[in-house]
């Protein structure tokens, strides 16, 4: 008696299937845990997105990438764990509104600037 050749495949299949359920219904949940209710730190904004009142959160999220988490720089954005020694508070809320070099102006907008300044004016 011989076997049945396509029976692995079909049981692979199966639970290939299960197994894309089983992980959309746990991204479905965690989307739903994203987007109910406000998190501590985090303020409302008319638009219905909450808006971080972290600086260092507002930063990481906006700024590390080209500036590095640990506020080093990179090859290509300057270090910023000394800035507040070279600019004051209005004048890296100028550079962050209107962009320097290769920066683009408004990665971060409204109040968030303010808040991401002074914190980074306090880097000295």
């Amino acid at each position: 008696m011989k076997r049945n050749p396509v029976v692995p495949y079909a049981i692979i299949g199966v639970l290939g299937i299960l197994a894309m359920i089983i992980l959309a219904s746990v991204g479905v949940n965690q989307m739903d845990e994203v987007k109910g209710g406000n998190e501590e730190g985090a303020a409302e904004e008319g638009s219905g997105e909450t808006v971080s009142t972290d600086p260092e959160e507002i930063f990481q999220n906006n700024c590390s990438m080209c500036h590095g988490a640990d506020l080093a720089g990179t090859g290509s954005a300057p270090a910023l764990n000394d800035v507040g020694s070279r600019l004051s508070q209005a004048d890296i809320e100028g550079v962050i509104n209107n962009g320097q070099g290769i920066m683009p102006p408004g990665i971060v907008q409204g109040e968030q600037v303010t808040i991401l300044a002074e914190w980074l004016a306090e880097k000295k």
